[in-house]
């Protein structure tokens, strides 16, 4: 997990430094389709496999259209953020799936699920905060609604887990058709000039650019394979949910090494208040359902 969680942050600081390079259009098909190469090439080594079923497919082309929905408003919130203000919001992804569900399902919405996301609301507002007073800036809105793309992309996620498919075959086909559902984005938004200049970027062998997209592929790869790997490990997947937050240390480890961009004390605070109510919706569970263990025994 790890080894997940730092090839995560990786993949942050690389996304940061690449939207300098290219546009967020061009960036988000980059993700998906160099990846989707490396996924489906790997999973020929092993067992080559199509989706066998019209449900399947829907369900891929669902999680397919919200992960890119995530990125794309991920690397706009990331360009005009620092890199852990926008790794906070997206993280919030966890906190709107029992919303996602009560809408898709009618399932019911834990009390403490409400409590969190206010609390996460008020996270936001004191990110909001400037010298002036507050301004709800389209960014911050943008980060979160990442947060809400990624939680679908997780509901979607385990409807496709149900499945035999490996690891290699979801996430191959999820992210073509990820890319063939940004590629009309990208020849609407770009003319010649704009994709010829992408491409020369793309081929400069002199510059980082193409390294830095290799190594990006790498990490998107790494951060699903060895998640699964981890998981596999473990009789619980609750062992493993206290490391998953440190894909924020690494990333203000390298927003301090790469970028000078400090926090004032408001967006620290606010910060502090939405990694509080993600950890509270990860621990908060399991902590009442022991307490209610030990009433038990002792009544």
């Amino acid at each position: 997990m790890l080894a997940s969680t730092f090839s995560l942050s990786v993949n942050g600081l690389l996304s940061k430094l690449l939207s300098d390079h290219f546009s967020i259009e061009m960036l988000s098909l980059l993700r998906f389709a160099l990846p989707a190469v490396l996924f489906l090439w790997l999973m020929s080594l092993t067992q080559w496999a199509v989706p066998d079923s019209k449900k399947l497919w829907q369900s891929l082309a669902i999680r397919g259209f919200c992960v890119a929905g995530a990125q794309l408003c991920f690397l706009f919130a990331i360009s005009h953020l620092s890199l852990v203000e926008t790794v906070v919001l997206f993280s919030t992804g966890p906190l709107f799936i029992p919303v996602l569900e009560k809408l898709l399902f009618q399932t019911r919405i834990p009390p403490m699920t409400l409590l969190n996301l206010i609390i996460t609301f008020l996270g936001v507002i004191l990110m909001a905060g400037q010298a002036g007073g507050f301004t709800l800036r389209p960014e911050l809105l943008v980060g979160v609604a990442a947060g809400v793309f990624n939680a679908g992309s997780q509901v979607s996620l385990y409807r496709v887990s149900k499945g035999t498919m490996s690891a290699f075959g979801l996430n191959g086909w999820c992210f073509t058709l990820a890319s063939l559902m940004l590629l009309p984005l990208v020849l609407f938004t770009h003319d010649n000039s704009m994709l010829a200049a992408s491409w020369q970027q793309f081929t400069d062998i002199q510059s980082m650019v193409l390294p830095a997209l290799l190594l990006l592929t790498v990490c998107i790869v790494n951060t699903q394979v060895f998640r699964v790997k981890a998981y596999r490990l473990v009789a619980s997947g609750s062992v493993l949910a206290p490391l998953i937050f440190t894909n924020l240390i690494f990333s203000l480890i390298w927003q301090v090494t790469f970028f000078e961009q400090s926090l004032v004390w408001n967006k620290v605070l606010g910060i502090s208040l939405i990694v509080l109510a993600t950890l509270m919706n990860t621990f908060g569970p399991v902590w009442l359902k022991q307490r209610e263990m030990r009433l038990n025994q002792h009544g």
